[in-house]
């Protein structure tokens, strides 16, 4: 099962954000949209960044109040690891949890086209193993 599947399921819609703009505005923004995390990209097709929760939760714990008065850029993952429509779910999901990171750019010809996260792939794979579950019974039954 590819990462494509996913994307077919709950469709290509990235959430992105410009590098200039303001930390609050960005959190305003992941609330509005009920994302755990946004692609920094000042066209929306490349990515520059991502930022996410628990880059902002760090960013407070080290700047305190002063982080209102910073730029995503200052505070983004700038080494962001993407996905592409044909890595394997078992692939990213092992990357995701050996990395320690719950948001995945997918990219096709060179730009950004979508956003996995690791609910995206457990729900994806509880999915799979139910199907080949009842694919099984089945052949067991008209085995009888």
């Amino acid at each position: 099962m590819s990462v494509e599947r996913i994307l077919k399921r709950k469709g290509r819609k990235v959430f992105t954000v410009p590098q200039a703009i303001p930390v609050p505005d960005a959190v305003d923004r992941m609330k509005r949209e009920r994302v755990g995390a946004l692609v920094v990209s000042d066209d929306g097709r490349t990515i520059q960044g991502i930022i996410s929760e628990r880059d902002i939760l760090h960013a407070l714990a080290s700047y305190g109040a002063g982080l209102m008065e910073m730029s995503v850029r200052d505070i983004m993952t700038k080494r962001v690891e993407a996905c592409q429509l044909e890595d394997s779910l078992k692939q990213i999901m092992s990357t995701m949890t050996n990395r320690r990171f719950r948001h995945m750019p997918v990219v096709d010809d060179g730009g950004l086209c979508g956003m996995v996260s690791i609910g995206d792939v457990v729900v994806q794979r509880l999915e799979d193993a139910e199907l080949e579950t009842n694919v099984a019974r089945e052949a067991l039954i008209l085995s009888r």
